[in-house]
């Protein structure tokens, strides 16, 4: 306390000083905020779990008091603006209960070596129903069409998955649609906010095991996990914007940013197995396995595709195996080669299967973080498949290591063909955008833009330079997707701009704006 005072005893002395010597010398005066052309005295936000507030895996209440609508409306009240609701949930476990049954995992915490989820009961009851209306209606996981959908919370489709339990247990009846509970507080000012982001990101982080339904304008026969196809965006998106710029109300609304630069994609590297990895006997195996593996890499050569040949470094970290679904499929033609080349019928059947369309990984794949707690264990139920077919157990389990004998699962990589998918599905969602935007006047967030430039260089906030690393860099939650509560605060900040540059409102010149020093980057397990 001492240095503090002491410090600013010496800012106090330099500035008489400067003052004796250069009368010239003026201290900025304040500048008075000024709100432009915009009306902030109703301010409603519509989005999905980024607007919710959703943190390290789940919705709380104390992530829901750091989301960033909460935090701009803060900043609006010195503009005008007036109260800002929020559907609350119950407690800072997290998770959901919907009849008593847990649907939804407490939030993570950090355990000093990595995430892991909170120990605790969820006490948030969906079928609860809680009374609006709320100014915050950021429904985690809603995709585009859903925010204009009848039923979307209707309770009785909750447990069969046609209904969403966040926007449940606030609707205002069970067949309102999102857009609707917004439009009935007739709000003068609006956030739309990253509406197309779970249009592609249910099938980035299930590695990509759903369909790109691009060409399919029928929303309803998509499964879970598809990616939207950009004309159904489209037509939401647009149908939004006319709907809540049609009474004279002012917004701003975001683009998608490439979900694939979220560290939920970038932490698990494409060649983890280290032979050199002290915690690990994968070094130690390494000569087994290559040897093992020695005829099947001699059928590929044979059969002219050397590439999909799997060799383990003893000195260097080597790629994992992967299941490549875009690959021919060449169980025949192995079958046949390993059985000519003198291999029993079991196990050249069993390598056949095995590997008819894998490779080792390179670094255009990309595996998502839930990877890594499978990579190099037993898949057990390969392993009881094998046994049950009469393979020895001491064979199964050296068949059926995740990412090494076995290759990955498709759930766990995103090959590029499935990333292209998703960079081209969220370029068309932001030519829309863009284009919505400026007809209808919006101030426009470069979500997309802020996210590359945490993911390469960093981004400045404060006194903090915000990267994308899991944990540690300040911008993502543990979740690996989620904003931490400064990285909602960042990203209120970049709505005030994006605000005074169209509506000539100077929030940042007046620092009507959110600190850094403010928002906390983990939040602990024990919470009130």
């Amino acid at each position: 306390m001492k240095t503090k005072y002491i410090a600013l005893l010496m800012i106090f002395i330099g500035l008489v000083a400067c003052s004796e010597d250069d009368n010239n010398d003026v201290i900025d005066p304040i500048v008075e905020l000024d709100p432009g052309s915009a009306d902030f005295s109703n301010y409603v936000s519509v989005g999905a779990s980024f607007t919710a507030g959703y943190t390290d895996g789940a919705v709380f209440v104390a992530a829901q008091e750091n989301s960033f609508p909460l935090i701009l409306s803060q900043q609006f009240a010195a503009a005008g603006g007036g109260d800002f609701t929020q559907p609350y949930t119950n407690d800072n476990i997290g998770g959901l209960l919907y009849g008593g049954n847990l649907i939804a995992n407490p939030r993570l915490f950090f355990n000093g070596s990595g995430p892991a989820v909170l120990e605790g009961q969820p006490t948030t009851e969906v079928t609860n129903v809680v009374s609006g209306p709320f100014n915050n209606m950021g429904v985690p996981g809603a995709k585009s069409f859903h925010f204009v959908a009848p039923g979307y919370g209707n309770l009785s489709g909750v447990p069969v998955g046609a209904a969403n339990p966040y926007f449940a247990r606030m609707a205002s009846s069970s067949n309102a649609t999102v857009l609707e509970d917004a439009l009935a507080q007739n709000p003068t000012f609006f956030t739309l906010s990253e509406v197309g982001g779970n249009d592609v990101l249910a099938f980035a982080t299930t590695g990509g095991i759903g369909t790109d339904q691009t060409g399919n304008f029928d929303p309803s026969s998509y499964g879970p996990n598809d990616i939207t196809d950009p004309n159904v965006f489209a037509n939401a998106f647009t149908s939004m914007v006319s709907a809540l710029t049609a009474n004279g109300a002012k917004g701003v609304v975001t683009n998608v940013p490439y979900v694939t630069s979220l560290p939920y994609f970038t932490t698990v590297p494409y060649a983890p197995l280290d032979p050199l990895d002290s915690d690990s006997d994968f070094g130690s195996q390494v000569p087994l396995l290559n040897a093992t593996l020695a005829p099947l890499n001699q059928a590929f050569a044979f059969l002219g595709v050397p590439e999909r040949t799997i060799v383990f470094s003893e000195t260097e970290p080597s790629p994992v195996v992967v299941l490549d679904e875009t690959l021919p499929n060449i169980s025949v033609q192995l079958l046949g080669v390993l059985q000519a080349g003198g291999l029993d019928p079991l196990t050249a059947q069993l390598l056949s299967d095995q590997y008819a369309q894998s490779r080792q990984a390179t670094p255009e794949d990309l595996l998502t973080l839930t990877s890594a707690t499978a990579i190099g264990t037993i898949d057990q139920g390969y392993f009881d498949y094998l046994v049950s077919e009469g393979v020895p157990p001491a064979t199964a389990g050296r068949l059926s290591v995740q990412g090494i004998t076995l290759p990955l699962d498709d759930r766990f990589v995103l090959i590029p063909s499935e990333t292209q998918d998703i960079l081209t599905a969220t370029n068309a969602y932001n030519v829309t955008i863009e284009a919505v935007a400026n007809s209808a006047g919006l101030a426009l967030v470069d979500f997309k833009g802020i996210l590359q430039e945490a993911s390469t260089t960093g981004i400045t906030f404060d006194n903090f330079t915000m990267t994308t690393d899991l944990v540690f860099g300040g911008l993502v939650s543990l979740d690996g997707v989620h904003l931490t509560a400064r990285g909602y605060a960042l990203m209120a900040n970049k709505f005030l701009e994006a605000i005074d540059a169209t509506y000539g409102s100077n929030f940042i010149e007046a620092d009507q704006v959110a600190k850094a020093n403010n928002y906390v980057v983990t939040y602990p397990p024990e919470l009130p």
